[in-house]
């Protein structure tokens, strides 16, 4: 089970690199003026959001795999545990909706304020801190 932990642990904290880089990059594009400019953001937002995108899928299996190895047995009473699925599942939300924002701005569309994208950007923040403080102080 410490494996599992380990490696669920290791895939989160590349997936957050992803997440909390991409909407600064949505940062960068907002400002962009330059058509070459823009066309790089392109790229490496497309890039990092595919390369997010596999270190989420394995941070949920092995997280799915801790909750397979017993973590499943805690799920009826555990409303710590409970409570940090909610935010996960908001998590996996703010990743889908990363994608689709890389989707608008690939087609050319316009970007939002860079204003918007930088508060955007608090909110897997935050969304972190609550699950790392469910995970270690198990409050309920």
């Amino acid at each position: 089970m410490l494996w599992l932990k380990a490696f669920h642990l290791f895939f989160v904290v590349a997936w957050f690199a992803g997440i909390f880089y991409l909407p600064r990059l949505f940062v960068y594009h907002a400002l962009a003026r330059e058509p070459s400019c823009v066309a790089q953001l392109r790229v490496m937002e497309r890039r990092l959001y595919r390369l997010m995108s596999l270190a989420g899928t394995l941070a949920l299996a092995f997280g799915l795999g801790l909750l397979a190895a017993g973590w499943w047995r805690a799920l009826p009473t555990a409303r710590w545990l409970q409570i940090k699925l909610v935010l996960v599942a908001l998590l996996v939300a703010y990743h889908f909706w990363c994608g689709r924002e890389v989707g608008r701005l690939a087609a050319g569309l316009p970007a939002r304020t860079s204003r918007f994208y930088r508060i955007v950007n608090e909110l897997p923040a935050l969304l972190l801190l609550a699950i790392v403080l469910l995970a270690v102080l198990r409050p309920f």
